[in-house]
């Protein structure tokens, strides 16, 4: 079976001192389960797991018992012992719990570790930000990239293209409405009934949806909120839907780059250029079937400017840089990566028509920035999405 990086990385926390709690969280269906049960296959001292899901009744007191039960494991024989709680995030105040138990380990120093999973990454921030700061540690599992579907399904770049990064869907790709109807009721819908809508006071749900369907169908395009409002069938305002847009960010579906500027207050009041987080979700959204990717130009460059804007959000989420574009007089760099004084304009070669020099303009504005341009021999799409080409001088 195919083994993730986040498997290595599970596997160092648990053999590591107990220090923090471990949390592995990240969009739904991106494998966090399958990684833990890897890793556990090689744990060489006693291990206690459940999951919320199997669960019959979900309370703190669920928890607090299953926290007492891996406690048990601990003994003169074995000095140390761990608990997993798979899907933590639907035990009602697991924070709280967690906070308390975990704290009283650390000081009566019981050799408990823990590691905790949830795919609701808005649900899990929310908590970890309020009652565990300075308590845990994040391994986050992102949409697969290319190397990992091309190792584990076989993909070729337009399979990637097209069904992006999520393995549930991988086996389906060979029947578009399967696949589709999968997206929808396990991927799309889930995130927004269970993570958004539930967490959030969202007065107008119809509206975030179709925020969310415009948005992806319009990956990699710009359009101001006023146009957006003329657009969807719903009454609302730009803060309406500038509000929504962070929820989807949160959940990791769709969210807005801002343009770049060394001037922060010009980057946060620019429109948005709608990314989506993988391309399965603007083929999704855009629902007319991969001939398109074949035959229309530039519907392919938009989904190959979207799958390079996907790699470089969860890339930069890894790697601690900030992901923009830029415009100016007409002159388009379609992303610029800023890592504290580094940056770096990435200039997208797809085969769809847009403006040309945007690359030359940034350097004269910003010559000590480092210029990539996707698409061309020296750079191609492929070598790219594999992270062939270093981002930063």
């Amino acid at each position: 079976m195919f083994r993730r990086d986040l498997v290595r990385q599970i596997e160092d926390g648990i053999a590591e001192p107990r220090r923090f709690v471990q949390v592995a969280t990240g969009p739904r269906q991106t494998g966090k389960t399958t990684a833990v049960t890897q890793a556990l296959e090689g744990v060489a001292f006693p291990y206690r797991y459940s999951s919320a899901d199997d669960a019959t009744v979900l309370s703190r007191e669920w928890l607090s018992n299953e926290w007492a039960l891996a406690r048990m494991l601990v003994s003169t024989s074995q000095p140390e012992a761990l608990l997993v709680i798979d899907e933590v995030q639907k035990v009602p105040q697991w924070t709280t719990v967690v906070k308390s138990l975990w704290d009283e380990d650390s000081r009566k120093k019981v050799p408990l570790k823990v590691l905790l999973t949830g795919s609701s990454t808005m649900l899990l921030r929310k908590g970890l930000e309020e009652s565990l700061m300075g308590r845990f540690e994040v391994m986050y599992s992102h949409h697969w990239n290319l190397a990992e579907c091309q190792a584990a399904f076989d993909y070729s770049l337009d399979d990637f293209l097209f069904f992006g990064g999520y393995p549930g869907a991988a086996s389906l790709i060979g029947d578009e409405t399967r696949w589709a109807r999968y997206l929808e009721t396990s991927i799309v819908e889930p995130t927004i009934s269970l993570d958004v809508l539930s967490l959030e006071e969202i007065r107008k749900p119809a509206l975030l949806r179709a925020l969310f369907r415009l948005g992806a169908s319009y990956s990699a395009q710009e359009l101001s909120y006023t146009k957006i409002l003329g657009q969807l069938q719903d009454v609302g305002n730009t803060v309406t839907l500038a509000h929504y847009l962070d929820q989807l960010t949160k959940a990791e579906m769709l969210c807005g780059l801002q343009k770049f500027s060394m001037k922060a207050a010009r980057t946060r009041s620019s429109s948005p250029r709608f990314m989506v987080f993988d391309t399965a979700l603007l083929t999704y959204a855009e629902g007319s079937g991969r001939d398109r990717l074949r035959n229309d130009a530039e519907a392919r460059g938009h989904l190959v400017e979207s799958a390079i804007g996907a790699h470089l959000l969860a890339r930069g989420k890894e790697e601690g840089f900030a992901v923009y574009w830029w415009r100016d007089r007409g002159k388009e760099v379609d992303f610029v990566l800023q890592q504290g004084e580094r940056v770096t304009a990435v200039e997208v070669k797809s085969g769809r028509i847009k403006g040309l020099g945007g690359g030359q303009a940034f350097m004269e504005a910003y010559p000590e920035a480092l210029l990539l341009v996707v698409g061309t021999s020296g750079c191609t799409t492929e070598d790219f999405l594999l992270d062939r080409i270093p981002l930063f001088r």
